[in-house]
């Protein structure tokens, strides 16, 4: 039962500074959880984006809760840009580690493995090695004018994610979202939202723990029904397009981003 806390009790391991990780969209994102971290005021975070992210990042550094963003991508498809994430870049508030998808799987699977940095070829030959003196191009040890790009390792401090469901031992069904298992075994800690507890053992049970991130890789978990909201979490709910779409528009100015918060953030907390 030390593992199932408040939400706020959970999120104390996310502290001033942390290095997070958070997956993206389609994965499972603790949108309540970001939340209360707003409320918290937490600052200065180093943010990696497992690759890619929306209104999750977005919120964070129009908050002002990030120095660094990790990522290979901010917006929201085909609805529109993010807007306080382009101020904030276009500003230079804000210190981006632009990278590719591959390029965050493949740091964050090298810390999930224990070793010091990744490998990778694809991004040989774009400007992004010019933005990126941290990686470093090698020939190949075991073939010849064969180059690749070595990437250090990306050992987060926390990961934060929603999942579907977590039985009361603190292991966390995550289905088939692969993504979630790499940034649980390459934090040092993870936080889990979930949209309900199980009175099982989630690990009894062959099928279903082959999808299941075993208790001693997370931190705590805490009750969040609808966590992700307004983003999806598949097979229970889908995407509020409208609401991102609302933001969007109002989140243009510092003035409207501050009406939002006001109204989905601090409002929110004391419905």
């Amino acid at each position: 039962m030390a593992k199932i806390r408040e939400l706020d009790a959970a999120l104390s391991a996310i502290a001033d500074g942390s290095k997070l990780a958070v997956p993206a969209d389609y994965a499972g994102v603790a949108m309540e959880a970001t939340r209360a971290l707003i409320r918290r005021g937490v600052r200065g975070l180093h943010l990696v984006t497992l690759p890619a992210s929306s209104l999750q990042a977005e919120l964070l550094v129009g908050a002002g809760c990030v120095a660094t963003l990790e990522t290979s991508a901010v917006g929201f498809g085909e609805l529109g840009a993010a807007p306080r994430f382009t101020a904030a870049v276009l500003a230079g508030t804000i210190a981006l580690k632009d990278a590719t998808c591959p390029a965050i799987h493949s740091a964050l699977r090298a810390a999930e493995m224990g070793n010091p940095f990744g490998a990778l070829r694809g991004i040989i030959g774009s400007d992004l090695l010019k933005q990126r003196p941290d990686w470093k191009v090698i020939d190949n040890p075991f073939g010849e004018n064969d180059p690749i790009v070595l990437l250090p390792a990306i050992r987060p401090d926390v990961a934060l994610f929603h999942a579907r469901l977590a039985d009361r031992n603190g292991n966390v069904w995550v289905g088939r979202q692969r993504d979630l298992f790499t940034l649980a075994h390459a934090a040092e800690k993870s936080v889990v939202t979930v949209e309900a507890l199980h009175d099982g053992d989630l690990l009894a049970d062959e099928v279903i723990a082959a999808a299941t991130i075993p208790a001693f890789y997370i931190d705590a978990v805490a009750l969040a029904p609808r966590g992700a909201w307004p983003l999806k979490m598949l097979g229970l709910y889908g995407e509020d397009a409208q609401h991102l779409l609302d933001y969007i528009a109002l989140a243009a100015t510092e003035e409207g981003f501050a009406r939002y918060l006001d109204r989905h953030v601090h409002r929110r907390r004391a419905a």
